[in-house]
């Protein structure tokens, strides 16, 4: 079987993109994965799939609903929606949510809320890193484009250390997903 051009040029190209996180994340290991992804000309996802086995394991965009509904249990968590231009980072339990109008519509007794277009949710990464010397834990609803939609993480108490219940809530989650 002969490669093609094309096929050439686009094995190339991933080997070249794939070598830019590499060095990227290299530099940085424990840097904002966006920041890393920028300097490197790639997308967050790609990041995520250089991390080491484990540090980020994904699951299936149809395990939408059950992983919102298990974060609701979780008690207060940190919301954080990321854009060029912003950080927004808003602390508060996850409401109920309702699929209507092609919207899952998030309301009830909490600053979070709001409407997520869902089905641009194709996957959900549970990222298990170093963050700035300190272990961080979040759940990653991802786009097609291979950057977060939002970010769910896992609250610090005031000594900054994780919460052990969402911890365990976190690493059980993760491992029904992890094979």
């Amino acid at each position: 079987m002969t490669m093609t051009a094309a096929t050439l040029n686009a094995s190339n190209e991933a080997t070249e993109r794939r070598a830019r996180a590499q060095a990227a994340l290299a530099e940085k290991p424990d840097g904002v994965v966006e920041a890393i992804a920028g300097k490197a000309e790639v997308t967050p996802a790609e990041i995520l799939a250089i991390l080491p086995p484990g540090a980020a394991v994904q699951a299936p965009a149809e395990s939408f609903n059950a992983i919102w509904d298990e974060l609701r249990s979780w008690g207060e968590i940190l919301m954080i929606v990321q854009t060029p231009d912003i950080v927004f980072e808003v602390a508060g339990t996850l409401p109920e949510g309702s699929e209507g109008h092609g919207w899952f519509n998030i309301h009830g007794d909490s600053p979070i809320g709001g409407h997520i277009k869902k089905e641009a949710c194709a996957s959900i990464a549970f990222v298990d890193r170093t963050f700035h010397g300190r272990r961080s834990l979040s759940v990653w609803f991802m786009n097609a484009a291979g950057s977060a939609m939002f970010k769910i993480f896992v609250r610090r108490d005031a000594e900054k250390e994780l919460l052990p219940h969402q911890v365990a809530r976190f690493e059980t989650l993760r491992n029904s997903f992890h094979h």
